[in-house]
């Protein structure tokens, strides 16, 4: 089963992904925030992909797609950069910052599933 690690520091944003992408078939950790994420991203089952908000308090998505990106361990774990941000901002940060996508919030389980899915087939 493919795992995939929510980090938004929303908690109603973290239910929601978890129940769509569990739903669709994915195992589902979660974090509340990106400095925490080191024991679920470094630790004896890591995810096959990253659903991370940008605006969170202690450390950004934006800069904690860079701090993954430059780690052997990390680097090859997709991440998707979640926000309420205009779409051409988003989009503009995600590739700044080597994130490999991005989504849009609100999002639905159509919208959230399809993007897991481009990044991550089964």
């Amino acid at each position: 089963m493919r795992h995939i690690l929510v980090i938004d520091d929303d908690p109603v944003v973290l239910a929601m992904a978890q129940d769509f992408l569990e739903e669709a078939g994915y195992k589902v950790s979660t974090a509340a925030d990106a400095i925490y994420s080191n024991e679920v991203i470094y630790g004896s089952n890591p995810p096959d992909l990253i659903l991370m908000d940008v605006m969170m308090p202690l450390m950004s998505g934006d800069k904690k797609v860079r701090a993954l990106k430059r780690r052997d361990q990390s680097s090859g774990i997709p991440v998707l950069l979640i926000s309420g941000k205009e779409e051409a901002e988003l989009q503009r940060i995600a590739s700044e910052v080597g994130a490999d996508g991005y989504l849009t919030k609100p999002f639905n389980a159509t919208k959230l599933v399809n993007a897991v899915r481009t990044y991550l087939p089964f």
